[in-house]
């Protein structure tokens, strides 16, 4: 691994080995989701390099880091906007509309799913349960504040979540006056 490959030690030394202390020492392996939220923090994209550089830190296979990528909504592969819209597409949820909600919400902000908006605020993805089946359709926005769920929506909910959403950037912009 080259000098360059070592980002997250780099930028991050002494808070790797925090969260790695939280774990005894046959155990390291279970630090890859925080290691993989605290690389993404600061807008990284989870890279093969990032991957690569968890799994030496761990003592794993990339290919056990890259699972764990694959499997949860939270990791970004690919850079997005400042909101990420997630919908939930599962049976469940296609069964009460949440196709009907998607095409909604991408008609609404001018994409298409997996796009972002022109000035980077939205980036609307379909993703396979967020395991509240009962309150379906949901979806979850995650940004800088963290992860919202919203359930049972319909396409009446659309202009209103999407209007608060652009928002607050302008309260937070007031606030600093």
């Amino acid at each position: 691994m080259s000098k360059e490959d070592n980002i997250l030690v780099t930028k991050y030394g002494d808070q790797i080995q925090v969260i790695l202390d939280r774990y005894p020492d046959d155990q390291k392996r279970s630090a890859v989701m925080p290691l993989l939220f605290l690389a993404q923090r600061e807008g990284l994209q989870i890279t093969d390099v990032i991957m690569d550089e968890i799994a030496n830190i761990l003592g794993v296979s990339t290919t056990q880091v890259a699972s764990i990528v694959g499997f949860y909504t939270l990791y970004y592969l690919q850079s997005g906007g400042r909101n990420r819209i997630q919908i939930c597409t599962d049976l469940p949820c296609a069964l009460r509309g949440s196709d009907d909600f998607a095409n909604q919400v991408c008609d609404t902000l001018g994409v298409k799913i997996g796009e972002t908006t022109e000035d980077s605020e939205f980036t609307v993805e379909a993703v396979m349960c967020l395991a509240a089946c009962d309150k379906a359709p949901v979806f979850q926005i995650h940004n800088s504040e963290g992860i919202s769920y919203f359930e049972n929506q319909t396409i009446s909910d659309v202009q209103s979540l999407i209007d608060q959403l652009v928002k607050v950037p302008e309260i937070l912009e007031e606030d600093d006056k």
